[in-house]
């Protein structure tokens, strides 16, 4: 399949899901967040929810991670869509957030800069396939964020993988890895 039906297929599924679903896909996520091997993460990048697009609730993964994980830096992303690239900032907490006009949640502590390469990034998607790429919203913010650094790329899906995406193009990142409610996934790159 295309990107763009994948993307509207994908958005679909999501909205068809229930509060209950959603809420019991989002713990099932969780329950296989725990078990990647962290032991050598320092800073992890992970991307805020849109609500109302019923994107995964990374805000568990992030209470459970300050909780069971204290030493580990949370670093999340805030997008300037006038050049479609995100700066990173160290994750204060839910207050310092503010909804874009876009209802994407995002920092405001300007001095709570990241400069750094993360370990591992939590990355947003509407699908992926066997291979490893995924579909996004198509804006591209991820795939150049992520072109040039070497980090663990790790999806995050409600849905299981598609067989495979046919419009792929060279500037595409594939995952390493994608969680989905019954496992984690792994890629051979």
């Amino acid at each position: 399949m295309t990107k763009s039906a994948l993307r509207k297929q994908a958005l679909a599924q999501r909205n068809a899901l229930t509060e209950s679903e959603l809420s019991l896909l989002n713990e099932k996520l969780l329950t296989q967040f725990k078990k990647l091997n962290l032991s050598k993460v320092k800073s992890l990048h992970i991307f805020l929810p849109i609500a109302h697009q019923k994107e995964p609730d990374t805000f568990i993964l992030i209470e459970w991670l300050q909780k069971n994980h204290p030493e580990i830096d949370i670093v999340v992303p805030k997008a300037d869509f006038s050049s479609n690239l995100m700066s990173h900032h160290f994750y204060v907490d839910k207050s310092d957030l503010v909804n874009n006009n876009y209802q994407i949640p995002e920092p405001q502590s300007a001095a709570q800069l990241f400069t750094g390469t993360p370990d591992m990034v939590i990355i947003p998607l509407l699908a992926f396939d066997k291979r490893g790429y995924r579909v996004g919203y198509g804006k591209g913010f991820y795939d150049r964020f992520l072109q040039n650094i070497s980090t663990q790329k790790v999806g995050l899906s409600f849905f299981d993988a598609v067989e495979e995406i046919n419009d792929v193009h060279l500037n595409d990142i594939r995952l390493d890895k994608c969680i989905t409610p019954t496992g984690i996934i792994e890629f051979n790159l």
